[in-house]
């Protein structure tokens, strides 16, 4: 019964605050709706110039074709290869294409005659990708056997078909709605409660530590299952984007994120006398995890030393479990492996933050 009571003042305390349970509702929505649109690795709107030295009508038609691009702006041609390079320098152009003298008559004698792509590759991804698509319209327009042998080849994508990258973000904004929300709120709950001084009524009161701690988590995670529920509705409804594997299952896998997000952030609120303390602390370490988690990179790009963190991780754990549910359609049998780590961990912050509440009674 104590615990009933306890929890049902979290819940009055929630209620009563003003900006908390706006927050819970608009803040998985803001993110649902707009970071899909903004967080793509997919690279468009590279700014081209084009030095054309032959004046050709192949070498126009190579002009017309990078026009055409649904990827590149153009950004008209230059006279010279140096104010193409200027353009570059202050900022104007991500890549220069540079068409040399007689590049049609040596099209005409079946010879492959050679262009320079020069970009900007303060951008690694940018320029890489820029070269890439800019290699391939040469290729395709001028260069008929290559493209004859690449028409050859052909791919079978096995999952996320269409290669939508809202459906490969998706789970990962549900990772990070559940690290911001049952975070965040469970360690600012105890530092606020010391900073107001209320939480020295509760000392002082019979309430075992297991029954405190448990108080402040429960309600979380019930948050933590009406914010997993709009994220859900909001990306059937908004992208028509729908779990390929069982909702259970994603249920369970966001529960046992939050039993580690919201103890982790109990025992920050445990040692820390200030929100200012808090917030410092709990926000190096949550940027520390989704960085070394692999939401936005492969974890395998990273230095040995650096994947070796992936195994103590519990947002790798997650987020590789969640996209295998969501985008593969995998069952229990493919992630029993990251629920286990994922409990285990949980569990552990959990008999932490129970042992790290100091009780005077």
């Amino acid at each position: 019964m104590t615990l009933k009571y306890l929890i049902q003042k979290e819940f009055l305390q929630i209620r009563r605050n003003a900006f908390l349970p706006r927050l819970i509702v608009m803040f998985p929505i803001v993110i649902m709706c707009v970071m899909p649109w903004v967080m793509s690795m997919e690279v468009k709107n590279i700014v081209v110039d084009v030095v054309d030295n032959d004046r050709s009508t192949e070498s126009q038609r190579l002009v017309h074709s990078i026009e055409a691009s649904n990827y590149f702006i153009f950004n008209g041609q230059k006279a010279t290869y140096k104010a193409a390079l200027a353009e570059i320098e202050r900022g104007h152009a991500d890549v220069v294409l540079v068409i040399p003298q007689d590049f049609g008559k040596q099209l005409v004698l079946g010879r492959h005659p050679q262009v320079l792509i020069a970009t900007n590759a303060v951008n690694g991804t940018k320029g890489a990708m820029g070269t890439a698509y800019l290699s391939q319209i040469v290729t395709a327009n001028f260069m008929p056997t290559t493209a004859a042998i690449q028409s050859r080849v052909t791919s079978l994508t096995l999952y996320n078909k269409e290669q939508n990258y809202k459906l490969f973000m998706i789970p990962a904004l549900l990772a990070i709605v559940m690290m911001l929300m049952t975070g965040f709120l469970p360690t600012l709950n105890i530092v606020g409660e010391k900073e107001a001084g209320t939480i020295e009524q509760i000392n002082v009161t019979p309430v075992s530590k297991w029954s405190f701690i448990l108080a402040k988590l429960i309600p979380y995670w019930l948050i933590a299952l009406f914010v997993i529920t709009v994220c859900l509705l909001l990306a059937w409804l908004v992208y028509g984007i729908t779990p390929a594997g069982s909702v259970w299952l994603i249920y369970v896998l966001a529960m046992l994120l939050a039993l580690f997000f919201s103890a982790f952030g109990l025992i920050i609120s445990n040692y820390s006398d200030t929100m200012q303390q808090a917030i410092f602390v709990m926000w190096f370490f949550v940027v520390t995890l989704m960085l070394l988690s692999g939401l936005f990179t492969p974890t395998r790009s990273m230095p040995s030393w650096a994947y070796l963190t992936t195994y103590v991780n519990p947002m790798h754990y997650f987020i590789d479990a969640i996209r295998t549910v969501f985008i593969r359609g995998g069952g229990l049998p493919q992630i029993y492996h990251q629920l286990l780590a994922l409990l285990a961990i949980g569990i552990g912050m959990a008999m932490w933050a129970v042992h790290s509440y100091k009780k005077n009674s």
